[in-house]
Parts: structure tokens; sequence; C-alpha cells
């Protein structure tokens, strides 16, 4: 069973045999804490699965939002630790990468030049949490906050075509206008999207510290006073 709560979308997906058998989802905002175990129950139901049937549970690391991604992990662990099952952390990131790798074909029909995918997810304003990956998945720059302008990726559009997507992507439109650059608005932070990782991950026995696992979360978590101040302190 895979959680994913990185974003404004909340999902969990069930997985069979390494093939994706079902999958619950909302995109209506950070409702994470609300329906995770009820995303979590309604797909033992639907599917006739006891709970002591599951093999492990996957969670997106991040980045993303914090709560969303604390909350995801809290679940995650209390599932494993009351089932005595295995953690397995997969990158959200790469996940939405490998889905958009799967229409390669249909990208830029005709050039010559090497094609770079792209993961954006929001971090407000102008800001997101990126990565580069080549064709085959390879992470050629790593994970890490950027702040978009008009000359962000330069460099790497002067020798590659790179398509961008995620929740993050359409804001940056207007700032990347080079013609190697595609914007998807399709693709986005989905358990659906993170079960080849997981089983690959679960094959190689490759589990987390279910004491001592945390979150990426990329950049600290910094409380704010409100504007209006109700209390008028």
């Amino acid at each position: 069973m895979i959680l994913e709560s990185s974003t404004e979308v909340c999902s969990v997906a069930l997985v069979r045999n390494g093939q994706l058998a079902g999958l619950e989802e909302s995109k209506n905002g950070q409702n994470h804490a609300r329906l995770l175990t009820v995303f979590i129950e309604n797909l033992l139901h639907k599917y006739g699965v006891d709970a002591g049937e599951i093999d492990a549970i996957a969670i997106s690391e991040g980045p993303g939002s914090y709560t969303g991604l604390r909350i995801g992990v809290s679940v995650a662990k209390g599932f494993c630790y009351a089932r005595h099952i295995p953690l397995i952390a997969v990158s959200t990131l790469k996940g939405m990468a490998m889905q958009a790798m799967k229409d390669a074909g249909k990208y830029f029909p005709g050039s010559e030049k090497k094609l770079l995918y792209c993961p954006m997810i929001d971090a407000r304003r102008m800001e997101v949490y990126t990565c580069l990956l080549d064709e085959k998945g390879n992470e050629i720059e790593p994970v890490s906050a950027k702040i978009i302008t008009e000359t962000t990726f330069g460099n790497e559009l002067q020798n590659h075509n790179i398509v961008f997507f995620g929740n993050g992507a359409m804001k940056c439109k207007a700032k990347i206008t080079n013609q190697g650059a595609l914007f998807l608005d399709r693709i986005y932070a989905s358990a659906a999207f993170m079960s080849e990782q997981a089983c690959e991950a679960y094959n190689k026995k490759q589990f987390e510290d279910l004491a001592y696992f945390e979150p990426f979360y990329l950049k600290d978590f910094i409380a704010t006073v409100p504007k209006n101040n109700v209390l008028g302190k």
C-alpha cells in the first residue's frame, strides 16, 4: 500500500503483484489528517483485503508540504508498527517523472536534442522543489529549492529539451519561454505513480528504520505570526 501526502493531493494506492489495483484520491486541498485513514479503510473493504495481508507500506518521502509529509509518515508508521511490516520511502519527484516518461515519444518529435525531465512541487511564490532527470531516470541535478526566473535552466535548455510538470510547473511557464521547454498540466503527485519505485525497493529489501525515519523536508519549517492578530498582541 502506498500513501502520498506531499502536496494538496491526498491519495492511497493498493498494489498487487507490482500493479496498481486500486486508488482513493482527493485533490481538494489539505485534508490529509481526515482522509488518509478513511482511504485505507475504503480500499481494504472494496477489494476484500484484510489489514494483515499488507506486506509493506510505502510513503512519499518528500519534498513538499511540511504538515502533509508529517501526517503521511505518522499514519504509515502507525500502520507498520501495528502490523509489524516494513516501511518504504519513495521519491515523489521521481514518481512524477516516471509517469511523464511513458509518453516520451510524443514530446518534441523530430528533435535531435536529448530530453530531460523536470518535476516541480510548488513551494509558494516563484519557488519550487525540483530536480532534473535524464531519459533513464538518472538524477543529473539533485533535488533543490529553486526560485524561478527568466534565466533558470537557461544553460540546460541550450543543449536539451526539457519537460516540466507537477503542481509547481504552470506558474513557471511565463518565466521559462525557451522553445525547448514543454509544460504538462496532467501530471501531479499521486500514489498511483509510485508503485514501480515501491516494488523495486521492496524486492531489494530497502526498508526504513521505523524509529528514526523522517521525511525529506528540504527546508526547515518556519512558524510565522499572522498579519491580522485578532488578540491585538
